[in-house]
């Protein structure tokens, strides 16, 4: 009996000096005084996806030169990154995937990395989840819409946007299409330009899209404006 109270002491000792710790801040080598996007931000997918492309950060000295070495962390409610922490590499870059989390909406990364003389340098970028309707919204737009309303080309897909006159504007443009009402916006995509006094090249898509397509593409183009869009009517204060 004896030897079993001391084999169970001794079992209690090991599993107690055996807890998991939280992940432990790495050190950094070196400080910055400014941390700023190389690319990533303004970036959109399906709500729980993760982003099509990483999100690149750099810091940088007073100076301007790029910091080795410097310690970055990744902040941003109901997002995960991987990794959620690291150190900038020989050109003063960091790379973090992020996985958006399940509500639609605009989603905050914010990154921050340390100075020499105390406080943070901080840099926010935003990221936008799209919901059902709003990806419905993005296949359509992929399907029809694309070609002519996004000026960059892919190995997929040539786009017509400079070929036209007067160039459409892209989707993300807020400052133009955040001034049009929803329903002048469903009424040019459903019956084209010419219902709104506007370029006879944009096409009728009343005989090809279902309403709630049409729907789920406002939707889409309301989600990734930018500026991003403020819905009409009195705003209260929480």
């Amino acid at each position: 009996m004896k030897l079993l109270r001391i084999a169970m002491f001794v079992l209690a000792v090991l599993l107690g000096g055996c807890k998991p710790s939280g992940p432990q801040t790495l050190k950094p080598a070196a400080y910055g005084t400014q941390i700023v996007e190389v690319s990533g931000g303004k970036q959109w997918a399906q709500v729980g996806s993760a982003l099509p492309q990483p999100v690149v950060l750099q810091v940088n000295s007073a100076d301007g030169n790029p910091v080795t070495g410097a310690l970055v962390v990744f902040h941003g409610n109901g997002l995960e990154f991987n990794p959620p922490q690291t150190l900038t590499d020989s050109s003063g870059q960091v790379t973090v995937s992020v996985q958006l989390g399940f509500n639609p909406g605009d989603f905050q990364v914010i990154a921050e990395t340390p100075k020499s003389g105390g406080g943070n340098a901080t840099v926010n970028l935003r990221e936008i989840a799209l919901g059902y309707e709003q990806a419905v919204g993005k296949a359509v737009n992929d399907k029809y819409c694309i070609r002519c309303h996004d000026p960059e080309s892919t190995p997929e897909r040539v786009s017509n946007h400079d070929n036209l006159s007067p160039a459409p504007h892209q989707f993300t443009d807020g400052a133009t299409l955040n001034r049009i009402s929803d329903a002048d916006l469903t009424n040019m995509i459903a019956h084209g330009g010419p219902a709104l006094g506007k370029s006879p090249q944009m096409p009728a898509y009343a005989a090809t899209l279902k309403p709630a397509e049409i729907k789920a593409v406002l939707s889409y183009i309301r989600s990734i404006a930018d500026p991003p869009y403020q819905a009409p009517g009195v705003k209260y204060g929480k």
